[in-house]
């Protein structure tokens, strides 16, 4: 029976290929009864790696009716709106925004903590700038723009402002706020700086307010926020190491102590400045940071603080590094017990030293564009708080020649973005924080498919798994299951710290077999069990792992015995790229070609 055929021949066929909040699709049955639901949590906080290779956040439009201002959501204050306006987009959605009386502008009534960007699209109309303004519980942010060259004027405050030209005089204008939001307005302004006309007009359309310190596509919404991007429920079909066919990520839950994953102004340096928004970040955004070295003989680095350890509790700091005008780096655990430190090469991604005090351990991951994300474990021997620090070098060390002082430049520096402090032994995907810790909750998926068995009630699973990191510790709660209506299982866990396993539970749960493979999961595996009545054999990559075992008593899945699933993550990145079921024992030929990597 050729692959193709051997695939149609199943009665569960699930491959990463479709997906929308809430439910993964399955290939097979094609009615809809075999798609697996599928639940996160009720945050935005999960990522994956897209398509394209870059890294997909969910997103959300803050503000509510962001293009019908003249509902009572927006406020008016001497001026007049009027809608059916041409637009950027082609659409007659735009609006005239007149001032009428001095100094006129709509306004929402929003509050918004950590760092968050407002953003609008614009055209001159008799004025040429358009102002912005946030008013916070600190100082007003205020961004001005000439609508008629694509210039950001001199006035106002805010940690960055843009405006992009997008075709027919419209612009794209954004400003970025650190600080906690009261409202936002939109203003016609005469000039830079100077909203004290009484009768000019600019026109407006899609408004968004987001957290991030750049504005994404624009997102419309009504009487609620909107959403868009990775939802909370839904799977993530993550496309990592340049994948073209995507595996289901599946991890357990974590959360990222770190408050500011991206906005590293709002932590202390040393001899060192930060610029936010310098360049292009592995989301394909332009939020990532340069960290710029001083002119002194010292240390150079920022330091991201209160995070909590945990005597002989592993911690990961992970943290996405590219190279600027430095090419070396270090990282630094402070207070674990003492200052583990680690020194790498950002053109390569080569780890060039490693102070393994607490256990250090280093590892890097090429993620394109020359970034590379070092992730960078420690056992503490301390309870308490403490720092992890990230440093510019300007020399590669090795052991003997351990460089930390240096005298500056005062202009060279590395790029930054994406740090992350996670209690556990391997790094799990990105969690972007702003403002404050982010708990991304576990992955877990199970579906109510049952379909019955052949004749003589025999079956077979394949479990297809793409590389996955080292899971925290031994588990037997968190697992794939094929359970039968009798109660007997089929069950895929990481009983083994690095290697697969798998369960047999027959006779009505009295009977319970497991084997556990020499092939690590730090590569890919394909796994075929087929089950008869007394009888199973297990395939791996291609070949029987071992003789035909044999159940003391009968595993009784007669032909009315039907199947139905029970999947939850388990406890370590575990990639599925396929799960089968089939309602018969497959030959060997059948599942060497199966299993075939």
């Amino acid at each position: 029976m050729s692959l193709v055929s051997l695939y149609d021949a199943a009665s569960l066929w699930m491959t990463p290929s479709g997906a929308e909040d809430g439910k993964l699709f399955s290939e097979l049955p094609t009615d809809g009864s075999g798609d697996f639901t599928f639940s996160r949590g009720s945050n935005l906080a999960a990522t994956r790696v897209g398509p394209t290779g870059l890294i997909e956040k969910g997103r959300e439009n803050l503000l509510l009716q962001s293009n019908s201002f003249s509902t009572v959501t927006w406020a008016k204050s001497d001026s007049i709106i009027a809608g059916g306006q041409s637009g950027y987009d082609g659409s007659s959605d735009a609006w005239l925004l007149s001032q009428d009386g001095g100094s006129g502008y709509v306004e929402q009534a929003v509050s918004q903590s950590g760092v968050y960007t407002l953003s609008v699209y614009a055209k001159a109309g008799s004025y040429d700038w358009l102002r912005m303004r946030i008013n916070t519980t600190g100082a007003t942010q205020n961004g001005y723009y000439d609508l008629s060259n694509g210039t950001i004027g001199g006035n106002g405050l805010g940690v960055d402002k843009t405006i992009e030209s997008i075709g027919g005089g419209w612009y794209k204008c954004s400003i970025t706020s650190a600080t906690q939001s009261t409202s936002i307005r939109i203003y016609p302004a005469f000039e830079d700086g100077d909203i004290s006309g009484t009768s000019g007009n600019i026109y407006i359309q899609d408004t968004q307010l987001e957290v991030g310190l750049a504005a994404t596509d624009y997102i419309e919404t009504g009487a609620t926020t909107g959403k868009a991007g990775l939802l909370e429920d839904e799977p993530r079909l993550d496309y990592s190491g340049g994948a073209t066919c995507p595996s289901l990520l599946l991890e357990p839950q974590r959360t990222n102590q770190v408050q500011n994953s991206e906005y590293y102004e709002s932590y202390a340096t040393n001899s060192a400045s930060i610029n936010s928004n310098a360049t292009t970040s592995p989301e394909g955004l332009q939020n990532a940071a340069e960290l710029i070295e001083d002119s002194s003989n010292d240390n150079h680095f920022f330091r991201i603080p209160n995070l909590s350890f945990t005597s002989g509790t592993d911690v990961v700091f992970s943290v996405y590094l590219k190279e600027n005008t430095r090419r070396y780096a270090r990282l630094r655990f402070d207070n674990t017990g003492g200052n583990t430190r680690v020194w790498v090469d950002l053109r390569t991604g080569e780890i060039t030293f490693i102070d393994n005090t607490n256990n250090g351990v280093c590892t890097s991951t090429d993620v394109g564009n020359g970034w590379f994300r070092y992730e960078f474990k420690v056992t503490p021997s301390n309870t308490g708080t403490g720092s992890v620090q990230v440093f510019t070098q300007s020399v590669e060390s090795v052991t003997g020649s351990l460089q930390t002082i240096y005298q500056g430049d005062g202009t060279s520096g590395i790029y930054v973005w994406g740090a992350q402090v996670e209690q556990g032994s391997y790094p799990t995907s990105y969690i972007p924080t702003y403002g404050s810790s982010v708990t991304r909750s576990r992955d877990d998926m199970d579906t109510t498919f049952s379909s019955p068995l052949a004749t003589n009630g025999n079956v077979s699973v394949l479990f297809d798994f793409g590389a996955a990191y080292i899971s925290d510790a031994n588990s037997t709660t968190n697992n794939l299951e094929f359970v039968f209506d009798n109660g007997d299982k089929i069950i895929y866990n990481q009983n083994s710290v690095s290697q697969h396993r798998i369960e047999l539970n027959v006779n009505g749960g009295t009977e319970f077999i497991y084997k556990t493979f020499g092939i690590l999961r730090s590569v890919p595996s394909k796994i075929c069990v087929v089950v008869t009545n007394k009888t199973y054999r297990i395939f791996v990559n291609g070949e029987l792992t071992s003789s035909v075992g044999y159940f003391t008593g009968t595993a009784d899945w007669t032909a009315a015995e039907r199947f139905a699933s029970d999947i939850n993550e388990p406890i370590g990145v575990t990639p599925i790229k396929q799960l089968l079921l089939f309602p018969t024992a497959l030959t060997d030929s059948e599942c060497i070609a199966l299993t075939q990597l």
